[in-house]
């Protein structure tokens, strides 16, 4: 009986996250068709409309958003864009998080990840992987740090989330590892390998 609730969990985890990924990927393309596809049904004739125009459009919008993304003007209006949203309580919280973990993933220059550190916890021999977001604290309060500290993020395995915490430079050791690749490393415990 042990032996065939293993096969079974080894047959789970190797397709749960194909079945999550295509999940989410029909979803979204469900959502666009739904919206989009509704407002092209508008403006088309009867008849011309197929099925997945919706899709279609909503990958060219997000193709043209980058592209006019470049243009200094739009970058300009953007930005204008997020100062209004970061004035409301609530969306300024939700909409600032999803911006900077798609910041994170797209891999922006200014992504706020600098490099990967290895943190060591007090008088221990223990240490944790983290990501430093700070090394200036100039303009902030004292209390929160001085030449000497550094904000690192810590995130959690197997969790969207993890905590910030502010070290002194001597607790950090550099890793020569891109933050894509420390970031699997930390949220599955150590248990994905390094790319090939």
């Amino acid at each position: 009986m042990k032996g065939l609730s293993k096969t079974f969990l080894t047959g789970l985890a190797a397709i749960l996250p194909i079945a999550i990924t295509f999940y989410v990927l029909i979803r979204l393309a469900s959502w666009a068709e739904s919206i989009l596809g509704t407002g092209i049904k508008l403006v088309l004739p009867r008849g011309l409309y197929h099925v997945g125009m919706g899709v279609i459009a909503g990958v060219l919008l997000v193709f043209i958003l980058g592209v006019l993304m470049r243009a200094f003007v739009v970058r300009r209006l953007f930005s204008w864009g997020e100062n209004i949203l970061g004035r409301i309580p609530l969306v300024k919280v939700i909409y600032g998080s999803l911006r900077d973990l798609m910041r994170f993933f797209s891999g922006g220059e200014d992504r706020g990840f600098s490099h990967v550190v290895l943190v060591t916890l007090g008088q221990t021999n223990l240490s944790t992987l983290g990501f430093v977001t700070r090394q200036d604290f100039a303009g902030f309060p004292p209390e929160m740090g001085s030449e000497d500290t550094v904000a690192v993020y810590i995130p959690l395995s197997y969790q969207i989330g993890g905590h910030m915490v502010l070290v002194p430079r001597s607790a950090i050791k550099s890793v020569p590892m891109s933050t894509q690749d420390a970031m699997r490393f930390a949220i599955t415990a150590g248990m994905a390998g390094m790319p090939s």
